[in-house]
């Protein structure tokens, strides 16, 4: 075991995401065994952190990402391959004086 992976502490939250602290690598296992927090891990398979359960015992990491709006999507070209196209949000120039207010809006609220 490295001295990097010894000194390594693994941030602790609340089921609502409050930060509580650290735990050692070994309490946090310790943790996950007994069941009594979620785990987080990073996209290459470490553990980033743990979270504490909620009071019914459910786990507080969601499992999915929730989907929002898609303002780009696939489309086939007529020759055959993929390519990414943005949608369309208004017709021709219907959002461009809202777009215009919150760009002046902006600029108005940055100077002093």
């Amino acid at each position: 075991m490295s001295s990097q992976q010894v000194h390594q502490q693994i941030p602790f939250y609340a089921a609502d995401g409050t930060p509580m602290g650290y735990r050692s690598p070994e309490s946090a296992r310790r943790l996950l065994d007994l069941d009594l927090v979620s785990p987080a891990y990073g996209r290459k398979g470490h553990l980033k952190a743990i979270f504490a359960r909620r009071r019914d015992g459910s786990s507080s990491v969601e499992e999915t990402v929730r989907s929002g709006t898609r303002y780009s999507y696939r489309e086939r070209l007529e020759s055959g391959p993929f390519a990414w196209k943005l949608k369309r949000l208004g017709k021709r120039d219907e959002l461009r004086p809202i777009f215009l207010a919150v760009v002046t809006d902006c600029i108005v609220s940055r100077q002093p």
